[in-house]
C-alpha cells in the first residue's frame, strides 16, 4: 500500500483543500490510504472517512505547549495546549498511535526539540523522518538518525495543505486494518518521495488570510 501519513484539509486553519479534492489528488498520486491530520480536530478526517473510496486513518496534529504531536487512529479530538507528555498519554488512552511530525525542524517553531524527544522516547511510537515541507534536508536526516539510534519506527508524510502536495512523501507498506496491524506493517515499510517546492508554504499563509477575511465583520 502507498500511504501518506500527514495530510491536511480545509478543516485546518491554513488549508483550503476540500474533501473531494483530497480524494481526487490522492487517487492521482496512486495512494491507497491517507492519514488526515488536521490541526486540533479529527472532524475533517471523520467527514472524509464517510465519502472516501479508500481507507482513512483518523488523525489530528495537536498543538502542545512544547510543540506539535500527531495522534493516529483516534476516536475523539484531543484538546490543544497541554504538555507533550499529557497529549501522548491521551493518544494512548484512545489506543491510538503517537506520531511525531517534523521533529528537529529548525525553521519551524512548532517542532518538538531534541531534549523533549529524548525525555519522551517511551511515549513515542513513530517518528516522521521524511516531511515534504521541511526546508532543510539535514533536518529530515537528523530526525532519521534519532529514530534509528533509539529503534523507533520511521514514517513519511507530505504535510500537504494543498491537493497537489498529497503523496509527495509517503510510505510503501503491507496492508493493515487497525492500529496494531499498522505498526507491524510500518516496520516492514519503505520511505518514498521527497521534499515539496518551498513556496508551497506561502499557500498556507494565503489560506489563513482568506479564512481570517471571511470571519471579519
Amino acid at each position: 500500500m502507498k500511504v501518506d501519513l500527514h495530510v491536511h484539509t480545509r478543516y485546518s486553519p491554513d488549508s483550503l483543500t476540500d474533501l473531494e479534492a483530497v480524494v481526487r489528488w490522492a487517487r492521482r498520486a496512486g495512494l491507497d490510504a491517507l492519514a488526515i491530520t488536521d490541526h486540533d480536530t479529527i472532524e475533517g478526517a471523520k467527514a472524509l472517512k464517510t465519502l472516501s473510496p479508500f481507507p482513512i486513518i483518523l488523525g489530528e496534529e495537536i498543538r502542545t505547549s512544547q510543540g506539535e504531536v500527531c495522534g493516529l487512529f483516534l476516536r475523539q479530538t484531543i484538546a490543544p495546549g497541554q504538555t507533550a507528555e499529557a497529549t501522548m498519554r491521551q493518544i494512548h488512552e484512545q489506543e491510538g498511535i503517537v506520531y511525531v511530525p517534523h521533529p528537529l525542524d529548525r525553521l519551524r517553531r512548532s517542532a518538538l526539540r531534541r531534549e523533549i524527544l529524548l525525555r519522551l522516547l517511551d511515549h513515542i511510537d513513530v517518528v516522521e523522518v521524511l516531511n515534504a515541507r521541511v526546508l532543510l534536508p539535514l533536518d529530515n536526516e537528523r530526525a532519521d538518525a534519532l529514530a534509528q539510534a533509539h529503534n523507533l519506527l520511521r514514517g513519511a508524510g507530505s504535510d500537504a495543505h494543498h491537493g497537489f502536495e498529497i503523496g509527495r512523501a509517503h510510505m510503501e507498506m503491507p496492508p493493515f486494518h487497525d492500529a496494531p496491524g499498522f505498526l507491524q506493517s510500518l516496520a516492514q515499510g519503505d520511505i518514498r518521495g521527497g521534499r515539496s517546492f518551498p513556496l508551497v508554504r506561502l499557500g498556507s499563509v494565503y489560506a489563513r488570510m482568506v479564512k481570517a477575511s471571511r470571519q471579519s465583520p
